[in-house]
């Protein structure tokens, strides 16, 4: 069985076949956090950041790596940054491509954004038992009628609206990609990003289940 933990804002953890997985793991000076700081992360196998805002984990991955010796997986330009740092295990990509990385496979996909290093992107994380679409901070685009393709049983789509896609693009994702279910992120954190959790439900319907998560809490993935 896999687990999904939320840890605020955009930030979660994956315990996938073994390994625990990192997603833009903003933890330090997160308001919605659970943890103190990023030193309260215990292990690590695996970060994944999908771009280089300071609301999505650079320097706290930065941290849990040097500490865990865990693997960061970031487009190429990020990656360098990440190696300039010091961290002796990173694995590069970009948009399209996939990568390995300790039996896990991750393809980088688009994600309509902006950032300092490279460009965004989103992760489709797979193994025999799970395939999860992180979409990190995106727009709504096209292309995420293609995911359908990957049988996504986790869609993590943001919904706060002004610097990502708000409530009913997040819905409509949902109706593109077709997940079996959704856990909404990047929302309430600030007062410009609040969203209506019960109407973003309401507008998946009965598309996929929606699951949301308070800060702390865990899904069980079967």
């Amino acid at each position: 069985m896999s687990e999904l933990r939320f840890l605020g804002h955009a930030a979660f953890e994956l315990r996938l076949d073994g390994k625990v997985i990192l997603f833009d793991p903003w933890t330090t000076g997160n308001p919605q956090s659970p943890l103190a700081s990023a030193d309260d992360i215990e292990a690590a196998d695996i970060i994944l950041v999908s771009h280089d805002h300071s609301d999505h984990g650079f320097d706290d991955a930065v941290r849990i790596a040097k500490r865990t010796g865990a693997t960061v997986v970031a487009v190429a330009e990020l990656a360098n940054r990440f190696r300039d740092e010091g961290i002796a295990r990173v694995v590069s990509g970009n948009i399209g491509g996939t990568v390995g990385v300790s039996g896990i496979r991750i393809t980088f996909v688009q994600a309509v954004h902006s950032a300092g290093a490279g460009v965004p992107c989103g992760f489709v994380v797979r193994s025999p038992n799970l395939g999860l679409y992180f979409a990190g901070d995106t727009a709504l685009f096209g292309d995420m009628s293609f995911l359908a393709d990957e049988k996504i049983d986790v869609a993590i789509p943001p919904i706060g609206g002004t610097f990502t896609m708000d409530i009913r693009a997040a819905a409509k994702s949902a109706e593109r990609i077709r997940p079996r279910t959704v856990v909404p992120m990047h929302y309430g954190t600030f007062p410009d990003i609040v969203a209506d959790t019960d109407e973003f439900t309401r507008l998946v319907g009965n598309k996929a289940r929606t699951e949301i998560l308070s800060p702390g809490a865990v899904l069980s993935l079967r």
